[in-house]
């Protein structure tokens, strides 16, 4: 007997990102007779949305459809979507042209037609009921979890990961390095240019993000010079991600737009204090147990970082706190609620 349930995966094939660990997490948990649907080779783009415009509703007669990757198919209205943020909408300039204009044809038609919506924040779910009015009845509100390998870990798994990856010391500060302009690399770079001759000098900044480059960070962002004392990275083994965060002495993390921010939890749940930004749906992640700071303000960051480099007494405070708010994030929870909530609705 056939599944009443299937998942639109065409995102699974992407790079890895928040949206794919959100969908993997959950399908590792689905029940049993969750069917998965995707195109029969990787497509991205144009032909993607074709292929998801076109060719799964083919599947989806009778059946409720989740789509849990901000998309989904027009035509088919038993269907649930998970919205994970409004950034194509709410600022279109961060994102190509061709992108953003699909995005805002899509979304307004989608969220208002689909039986249900999903969001993994109230900050999202609040931009959705502002901007497009949708019933609040209609959208349930279930948070993303925290890997149980994200976790405190031992010295000697740190030092591996570390000679591993080639960090120059065993004192640094993590970032988030991506060119995505929401990321706000810029200012981290600029931040750290401030603060580098106030710490010690076997401190260094490592900068995570896919196929990032320094001629990258030259061509988009024109820093005049990289400043010293910084590590760049592109992707890292999954492997080595909990022993990176937790070998971090500080995990900043300043993107000026998220419908989440899984890093800050996963940073946390490794037992590494959080610099974060206080705006989008970071104070509902992080709960008081983060130093939270305006993004946009250069002043504020270096003064936050100062102030919580040259405090181990408040990093190990910041420590404890973020491993108790980690608590009340799970993967088993999120995957029950929504199994239950496209249950509810066959």
């Amino acid at each position: 007997m056939s599944s009443k349930i299937i998942c639109n995966t065409r995102n699974i094939n992407a790079p890895l990102t928040g949206v794919q660990r959100y969908t993997q997490a959950l399908l590792h948990r689905a029940p049993e007779n969750v069917d998965k649907i995707s195109p029969s080779r990787p497509l991205s783009g144009i032909t993607g949305h074709l292929w998801e415009q076109c060719m799964l509703p083919l599947h989806a007669h009778h059946k409720i459809l989740w789509s849990p990757a901000n998309t989904g198919p027009l035509s088919v209205k038993n269907q649930v979507i998970t919205i994970h943020d409004l950034s194509t909408i709410d600022h279109p300039e961060w994102f190509s042209y061709q992108f953003a204009n699909w995005y805002q044809f899509l979304l307004p038609k989608l969220v208002n037609r689909v039986a249900h919506i999903i969001t993994i924040s109230n900050f999202t779910k609040q931009r959705l009921i502002e901007r497009y009015a949708v019933e609040e009845k209609r959208i349930s509100v279930i948070y993303n979890g925290v890997d149980n390998s994200f976790t405190s870990q031992d010295s000697s798994v740190i030092e591996n990961m570390r000679k591993q990856l080639s960090i120059p010391s065993k004192n640094y500060l993590l970032a988030i390095g991506s060119l995505e302009k929401r990321k706000n690399l810029e200012r981290q770079l600029l931040a750290w240019r401030t603060i580098q001759n106030h710490v010690p000098e076997d401190l260094w900044l490592v900068l995570l993000g896919g196929g990032l480059q320094t001629s990258d960070i030259f061509r988009e962002i024109k820093l005049q010079g990289i400043p010293e004392r910084v590590h760049i990275m592109g992707r890292v083994p999954e492997k080595l991600l909990s022993p990176l965060y937790a070998g971090a002495i500080i995990f900043l993390y300043l993107s000026m737009y998220e419908g989440f921010g899984l890093p800050v939890l996963e940073a946390m749940a490794s037992g590494t204090p959080v610099v974060t930004s206080n705006s989008s749906a970071l104070p509902e992640v992080t709960r008081g147990s983060a130093i939270s700071v305006d993004p946009y303000c250069e002043e504020e960051i270096s003064s936050a970082l100062l102030t919580l480099i040259h405090d181990e007494s408040l990093r190990a405070s910041l420590s404890i706190k973020g491993q108790s708010n980690v608590r009340n994030f799970s993967w088993d929870k999120s995957a029950k609620l929504t199994f239950e909530l496209l249950k509810s609705l066959l």
